[in-house]
């Protein structure tokens, strides 16, 4: 299906596997990975490309799948499938941990029965068997050893080991001791010596101990004796330990003659396994890379949107910059894509991508593309990319192009994608030209589809008169003399060879001379196609223009939005202190008037303390009217900006404007935070404000910056503790103007995790998250990202 041989490895896809296998946590699942092939049945493809799918919204919007905890069993089980073999303590160890994996993975599927359907045709009709590990269980321990009471038989010898080494230690102990006593035993202690517990005797004292000398010091002064009751009790010790170990086995045969029966079907749960494996180092991969299933069709056509190619993709992520999207369309009307432009333009990798994502796509991979983007599909790939002249084969550059276009001109049809890289060169312009030209003209009539690149000008004059042939240009920016990476349908491109030639330095007689050389038609044309170059520039540059313009609109208007919902939101409590703030006026004046009218009737209505009494009355309501009008409306909002201090018309509290927000103001006291309404404000001078307040304020902010982490710990805390952490948390980090954080919170069951994730996605301020690398700490640590 596809040639030449290595035209997948000259498109980059052996990397893209190389980079997929990183992800498998099995060698049976990067064995899968080595296996994939192109396909071409639609069936095949959906359903590798859906259980992908799947799979990555698992990982990015459900609770973890455990399937750390497996082994290769194929091996144990194709061992025990033989009648008279017997599995060891760690195969069949081994073998539970795989199994219970199995049995968490069917039951995590079930529970969310209909959610994933590609994925769950994994393993349907496959039965749960837990007889199996309780088979297993019933003699193998948590730490993969035989249980010492797996059989009366194991559990009598067990028991008689431990009698004879405690008696074989308590006799030694006392030889040693009442050695030590007589003097006969060198410096140290009991020692082991061939297996065997030893006391260090003086040579000259060695026959007074009766026993089995096992060594000697290098010195020879001190020999390492083994006393004769305790030589044969540690005889009878090893005659237990051979008992023992003749039991194990025969428990372990037992054991896989009982599970022999479920050969089959073990083979079936790790057929499962790698396939999971399989299909999670694909979806983490696709995530690693931000891809996307595109919509799948039966057609051979292509039409990206906003693809990338996935390695370059990649290789910029890690530099902190980004790869402009590519946006091509190949269909029965614009078969053949002939693309110019300037050398180092992106012509290359502009087909190099439509290719390596055909090829994933077929291979059932996600490509970085938008999601509405579709890829048919095609029963041939062929490619001429790069030099592949052979000494071998005695064929030179050229000839080795000429090898291929006679391939692809044989075996070519409707069904076929179509890569040349530089087409016609290798030879003198003159006749390759020509030769090239014939050639397209041929692939044309057979209805192939594909991506051309060149510089050859009647390659592009005769695409933009041959219905099925489109040409196309990277865009230049000719001011600058820099590429842009952008595909422009419709047109040829120029290839800027005397523009870039004088920007190099080359002296102008060279260029003179060089265009003194170069026809006046082919000098009319490359004028015209680098016009049309600034035209198109600046047609997209307009276009770029007026889309700022838009978002900037709709900016506007969210922001609009946001800040009604914030005033409806907060409509209660504003008028709640308002009608607060009323009654208070009331009540005060209405004490001020029952005052004036008792001193009236106490006074018994004298004229003079009246009249005093009145004069106080007017003047406490003119102050009140002052103030009213001092008070700033709400078009004095323009008069204060954030960072100005103000204080309360009714109280000498000082505080710092934050934010505002028509007729409500966010102010700073120290650590509070509050809203307070404009007309209850008014501005005072920086010099007003005490100095001890504004430096108190400023060292505020500072701490609060220096002394704040972005990086949260909620390992081991329970539910309620960590959340209450976090809000906490979130609430210092939004008002800090932070806008990355890293919480912690560790694998374990995945509780915490889903937790903490279920709340995150309910604070407003959170724009999005994400898992940190798998190599520092994978979905034990979740990336917040606020607005």
């Amino acid at each position: 299906m596809i040639y030449p041989d290595n035209a997948a490895e000259k498109l980059g896809f052996l990397e893209i596997k190389e980079l997929i296998k990183s992800y498998c946590l099995s060698s049976m699942g990067q064995q899968m990975v080595d296996k994939i092939q192109v396909m071409s049945n639609y069936d095949h493809i959906n359903k590798f490309l859906r259980q992908t799918k799947e799979f990555k919204s698992i990982l990015q919007n459900d609770s973890p799948l455990a399937i750390q905890n497996f082994f290769d069993i194929k091996g144990m089980v194709e061992k025990a499938r033989v009648e008279g073999t017997y599995l060891t303590e760690d195969e069949f160890f081994k073998v539970s941990l795989s199994l219970s994996t199995v049995f968490s993975v069917i039951q995590y599927f079930t529970e969310r029965e209909g959610l994933y359907p590609n994925l769950e045709a994994l393993f349907e009709h496959l039965p749960i068997e837990k007889s199996i590990i309780r088979k297993i269980e019933n003699i193998i321990d948590p730490k993969g050893k035989i249980k010492h009471n797996a059989s009366h038989e194991l559990m009598n010898i067990t028991s008689g080991i431990a009698k004879a080494e405690q008696e074989a230690r308590k006799k030694i102990d006392q030889i040693f001791k009442s050695a030590q006593g007589n003097g006969w035993t060198a410096d140290g202690s009991l020692t082991i010596r061939d297996g065997r517990l030893c006391i260090p005797v003086l040579a000259e004292n060695k026959r007074k101990i009766k026993g089995f000398v096992h060594d000697e010091s290098a010195s020879g002064q001190t020999v390492y004796l083994e006393p004769d009751e305790v030589f044969h009790l540690n005889n009878t010790i090893r005659d237990l330990e051979f008992e023992k170990r003749r039991e194990i086995i025969k428990l372990l045969v037992a054991l896989t003659t009982e599970l022999r029966p479920y050969v089959p079907l073990l083979l079936s749960y790790h057929s499962l396994l790698t396939k999971l494996d399989f299909v999670r180092a694909k979806a983490l991969f696709a995530i690693s890379i931000e891809a996307e299933m595109p919509v799948l069709i039966r057609e051979s056509e292509i039409e990206l949107i906003n693809a990338r190619h996935p390695i370059l993709f990649l290789n910029f992520k890690k530099e902190q910059q980004t790869v402009v999207p590519l946006n091509i369309k190949i269909d029965d009307e614009q078969r053949i894509i002939v693309v110019s432009g300037p050398n180092a333009g992106g012509k290359s990798v502009c087909m190099k991508t439509v290719g390596l994502l055909q090829i994933m796509v077929q291979s059932g991979l996600l490509i970085p593309a938008d999601e509405h983007s579709s890829v048919g599909i095609f029963k041939q790939l062929f490619a001429d990319i790069g030099d592949d002249q052979s000494i071998e084969s005695d064929l030179s550059t050229y000839s080795a192009h000429l090898s291929k276009m006679k391939h692809f001109i044989e075996f070519s049809n409707a069904k076929t994608l179509i890569l040349i890289d530089e087409f016609g060169t290798g030879t003198d312009p003159q006749f390759g030209g020509p030769i090239a030209e014939a050639v397209l003209e041929t692939l044309n009539r057979k209805m192939v589809r594909g991506v051309i690149t060149t510089h050859y000008s009647n390659l592009k004059t005769f695409a933009n008169s041959t219905p099925g042939l489109e040409n196309a240009s990277m865009l230049f920016n000719n001011e600058k003399m820099q590429p842009l990476y952008i595909l422009s349908l419709g047109k040829p491109g120029s290839s800027y060879a005397f523009e870039i030639a004088q920007k190099i330095g080359l002296s102008r007689e060279v260029l003179e001379s060089a265009k003194k050389k170069v026809g006046n038609y082919q000098k009319k044309v490359d004028t015209l196609l680098v016009d049309l170059e600034r035209d198109k520039k600046e047609l997209i540059d307009a276009r770029i223009s007026v889309d700022k313009k838009e978002q900037r609109v709709k900016s506007l208007l969210a922001e609009n939005e946001k800040l009604k919902a914030y005033l409806e939101e907060n409509k209660k409590s504003i008028l709640k202190d308002a009608k607060l703030e009323a009654q208070n006026i009331i009540k005060n004046a209405n004490k001020l008037i029952e005052n004036t009218i008792s001193g009236i009737r106490e006074s018994k209505a004298d004229k003079v303390k009246t009249q005093n009494l009145r004069s106080n009355l007017q003047q406490e309501l003119k102050k009140h009217e002052i103030q009213e009008k001092k008070a700033p409306k709400l078009s004095d909002s323009a008069e204060l900006k954030v960072g100005d201090w103000v204080k309360f018309i009714d109280s000498e509290t000082v505080a710092q404007v934050m934010e505002i927000a028509r007729d409500n103001v966010i102010l700073a006291m120290g650590d509070l935070r509050s809203v307070a309404k404009l007309n209850r404000l008014e501005k005072v001078s920086n010099k007003s404000v005490p100095k001890e307040i504004r430096k108190s304020h400023t060292t505020d902010l500072t701490e609060s910056f220096s002394s704040f982490s972005t990086e949260l710990d909620l390992r081991g805390k329970r539910g309620d503790e960590a959340l209450y952490e976090i809000e906490r948390y979130l609430d210092r980090a939004v008002m800090l103007g932070l806008t990355t954080l890293k919480i912690i919170h560790g694998r374990g069951d995945g509780i915490l995790r889903k937790l903490i994730r279920e709340y995150l996605r309910k604070y407003p301020q959170v724009s999005k998250m994400e898992d940190e690398h798998a190599d520092r700490g994978g979905d034990g640590i979740t990336y917040v990202y606020l607005k």
